[in-house]
């Protein structure tokens, strides 16, 4: 029993330690240095990684790892999956050192399960550059009012209103 105790004490400081060094670390993203830091690590690792696309959806992640082994040492592969777990047909590969990514971007093309893959380098992640692009209003529409005069009497009935269409010239950048 005291052995158990025992046991069970070393696991709880164990425990604490590691929720240490965790809110430690997350408190030290909000420290600016310690965020530059954090991102020079983050370019350093995507440095030695590559994207894999058009991977087959039935593919492993060892499977993966024995096609990139010829490169050099696989740190680690990641297949992405969606929400229900089925692979999203990508991967990354992290290798140890950044020669043998570059090693990597030589097997562009190459075959895996009958499908030829396509191995790019890894961009790093820039946080706050969204793709999101908020929709732009058109010139050509009027603002709709919330009520229509109470005078105006619709000769088509009750909220019939006879839809025009404006000729509008053909601009690609709206």
């Amino acid at each position: 029993m005291k052995i158990r105790l025992k046991e069970m004490e070393e696991d709880a400081s164990a425990l604490r330690e590691m929720q240490y060094k965790v809110e430690t670390e997350m408190g030290s993203l909000q420290d600016p240095a310690a965020a530059a830091t954090f991102q020079a690590n983050r370019e350093e690792v995507d440095s030695r990684s590559v994207f894999v696309g058009n991977v087959d959806y039935s593919c492993t992640p060892e499977e993966v790892q024995r096609h990139f082994q010829s490169c050099g040492t696989v740190n680690r592969v990641t297949v992405r999956t969606d929400k229900y777990g089925q692979p999203k047909g990508y991967a990354y590969v992290e290798f140890l050192e950044a020669e043998a990514a570059q090693e990597a971007l030589l097997l562009n093309e190459s075959e895996l399960h009958g499908r030829q893959l396509k191995v790019t380098a890894k961009r790093t992640n820039i946080p706050g550059m969204k793709q999101y692009r908020p929709r732009r209003s058109n010139p050509f529409m009027r603002a709709r009012g919330p009520f229509l005069a109470p005078y105006f009497i619709s000769p088509y009935g009750y909220g019939k209103v006879p839809r025009l269409r404006m000729a509008t010239p053909y601009s690609p950048y709206y």
